[in-house]
């Protein structure tokens, strides 16, 4: 038998991308409470409406590293999304810059969960860098993603 990598790598990619999503949600978290939310976008049409929502983005907010970012999902086999409901925690730590939970503006997300999504995403890359696939983290990726609901 005779298997040619191009032939194997979009499955190996997506199991690499499941294995990805159960290490993120299988990460620590603040006070042991899972907020974390994590999809996988693949296929080519789908891959491609993030990528349009990206570009349509760039003169919104006026950053040219959306388009570089853009480039690279149409390059990509998928993108994994991490991200976290807000919800404050009730630690009146004042990470969030607010001396209390209660005294935190509606907006302002609490830091426990934004703590919780780099371990997450911290987690994921690891992952995949044990198993050798390579890695973007792209903030904007979120957005547009966050902006498709």
């Amino acid at each position: 038998m005779i298997i040619n990598e191009r032939d194997s790598r979009h499955e190996h990619v997506l199991n690499v991308a499941r294995q990805m999503m159960t290490a993120a949600r299988t990460a620590p978290k603040g006070k042991g409470v899972d907020l974390i939310e994590i999809g996988l976008v693949a296929g080519e049409e789908k891959l491609r409406l993030l990528f349009r929502t990206m570009i349509d983005m760039v003169e919104e907010y006026g950053l040219k590293f959306f388009l570089r970012d853009a480039d690279n999902i149409l390059q990509a086999e998928c993108v994994v999304l991490v991200g976290t409901r807000e919800q404050a925690q009730g630690l009146n730590c004042g990470h969030c810059g607010f001396l209390t939970c209660t005294s935190r503006p509606e907006g302002v997300p609490c830091a426990l969960n934004s703590m919780d999504v780099g371990i997450a995403v911290g987690s994921a890359c690891a992952t995949a860098a044990d198993l050798r696939v390579d890695t973007r983290i792209m903030f904007s990726a979120g957005l547009a993603a966050q902006r498709l609901n």
